[in-house]
């Protein structure tokens, strides 16, 4: 399964996303998604799944959760996306990453892209950055890989260009 991973979209689309994750299988976004618009666009392009961010309407919340745990593949997926940094996670995520690890914790909200394993919570640790406009992040980033069983490869983090220079 090839996936395709964003976050912090806040409701702007970067034309390349269509061709970065063109020969993905699913796309993950991790929160601050920005308008029901944006959602329909990237479903309509391939199987979506999705967590509301603290931006996100009324309208985001009662189409997508706070918090997604899935299996892909034979994978264990915690998706949500005020989740914090490993060593410092958010009091509503602490405890239960400690008791109830996923495989892949992946979570938005910080605008800063982030991979890493978590030896303490036994999770590999996913933050795409963010790939909308708006924020103070320099550049636009989003990240794709592949899950085959139990097994995450071909992991690449994809920036989209510098945030002031996108055409709006």
């Amino acid at each position: 399964m090839k996936i395709g991973l964003l976050s912090d979209t806040h409701g702007w689309i970067h034309s390349s996303i269509f061709e970065h994750f063109a020969a993905c299988d699913e796309i993950w976004h991790a929160g601050d998604i920005g308008n029901i618009q944006t959602a329909d666009a990237l479903a309509s392009f391939k199987p979506f799944r999705a967590v509301f961010g603290n931006i996100d309407d009324s309208i985001i919340r009662s189409v997508f959760k706070e918090d997604l745990r899935f299996t892909c593949e034979e994978l264990d997926v915690w998706m949500t996306h005020n989740g914090g940094t490993p060593g410092n996670y958010s009091p509503k995520i602490r405890a239960e990453i400690y008791l109830n690890h996923p495989d892949i914790f992946i979570c938005g909200h910080s605008h800063i892209a982030k991979v890493m394993f978590d030896k303490r919570a036994g999770s590999l640790y996913i933050n795409p950055g963010a790939a909308g406009y708006t924020g103070f992040h320099k550049y636009m980033t989003v990240i794709r890989f592949q899950i085959d069983g139990k097994k995450i490869h071909d992991l690449e983090l994809i920036e989209m260009g510098e945030r002031g220079k996108a055409k709006i």
